[in-house]
């Protein structure tokens, strides 16, 4: 009974049986990392970060593919069965695909070496969308580079041809969890070119980084978000009955209040006086306009509110804790914005 007992409790998830995996796993996993960071350190080492660069024989790595190791176990296979039956035959096969393996060790070193990198050129993006980072490739030499792969760690790559003496831009999308600057990490350039038995590749590390926005969160407006009916900083008018602005004609119907009587008594005809409103266009997006909200929330909704009132050509400000920015408007304002809501509270922060 009590080896019933120990058995189910090793089997149910969350008890002895599971600990006792992870535990075992434990060292694997730690050797694994430690691994992983003694590659990291040793790659930083010997591919330092670098605005520009061409790829040259200690900047390029080459070696045999998964088809080239298939390819290898073929040329053993072939080796021993032309050793164990003495058959000249498939000694020359053997001879012939090894010495087609050699050539393309050349030709696929061939097909990366000298091509120039450019640096980088990121933009901005909003977290949970993809940013474009720019980069730049010349092909110096005379002949043709063909299935030329690039990317990075967090995007799909891309696959190009580069003609001789020809540049070209590529755009290299990266996915942006989250905002801040994001620093898309180290430029994958790889080829297997012309056979696939071999990889040639090199990872750069260009500078450059994208700033990303929070995550614009629709929502209902806040209550700043309304254009304010006061005379401080007025952008336009509307008819009302404050300020003066001219006399019209006296139309039937119109209050008898409104005649001009001064103007009718010099015989210069019936006009009536017509009044305006200012209507200021200028609003304000607080931080504290979203209580109950996580930080993170109030920074999509606001960024979703600037959107809208950028769209609706609206000047408006924006108050954060410890930051303010005045009403203004135009796309240098709305970058002023969003940037500031992006950074907001990160340790990385650049005063501006």
């Amino acid at each position: 009974m009590r080896w019933i007992f120990s058995s189910r409790s090793a089997l149910l998830p969350g008890r002895g049986g599971a600990g006792r995996r992870s535990r075992r796993f434990a060292p694997w996993t730690e050797l694994r990392a430690r691994i992983d960071r003694r590659y990291r350190s040793w790659l930083d080492h010997r591919l330092p970060e670098v605005i520009a660069c061409r790829l040259e024989n200690r900047r390029l790595f080459i070696f045999p593919s998964a088809a080239g190791g298939l390819f290898g176990m073929l040329l053993v296979v072939l080796w021993l069965t032309a050793t164990n039956f003495e058959n000249n035959l498939i000694f020359g096969l053997t001879f012939l695909l090894a010495g087609l393996f050699v050539v393309a060790i050349f030709h696929t070193y061939a097909n990366l070496h000298g091509i120039e990198v450019g640096p980088l050129r990121a933009g901005t993006g909003f977290a949970g969308a993809t940013v474009e980072v720019v980069v730049e490739l010349r092909n110096p030499g005379r002949r043709r580079r063909e299935r030329i792969c690039l990317g990075f760690a967090a995007g799909d790559p891309r696959i190009l041809d580069l003609a001789p003496g020809a540049s070209h831009s590529l755009r290299l999308p990266v996915a942006a969890a989250r905002r801040g600057w994001l620093h898309p990490g180290r430029l994958k350039v790889e080829s297997t070119h012309p056979l696939g038995l071999l990889r040639v590749w090199s990872q750069l590390r260009l500078p450059g980084r994208a700033l990303i926005y929070p995550q614009p969160q629709p929502g209902p407006p806040p209550a700043a978000l309304c254009p304010s009916t006061t005379s401080e900083g007025a952008e336009s008018t509307v008819a009302g009955r404050e300020d003066f602005a001219a006399l019209a004609p006296y139309r039937d119907g119109e209050s008898r209040a409104r005649i001009a009587w001064k103007q009718y008594a010099r015989e210069l005809g019936l006009h009536a006086k017509q009044f305006t409103d200012p209507v200021d266009h200028r609003i304000w997006l607080d931080w504290h306009d979203f209580p109950g909200l996580d930080a993170e929330t109030r920074l999509s909704r606001l960024c979703g509110a600037a959107l809208a009132a950028d769209a609706a050509q609206w000047r408006y400000g924006l108050r954060l804790p410890g930051l303010t920015l005045d009403p203004a408007g135009g796309r240098a304002h709305r970058d002023r914005v969003l940037r500031a809501l992006a950074l907001f509270g990160l340790p990385d922060a650049e005063p501006r």
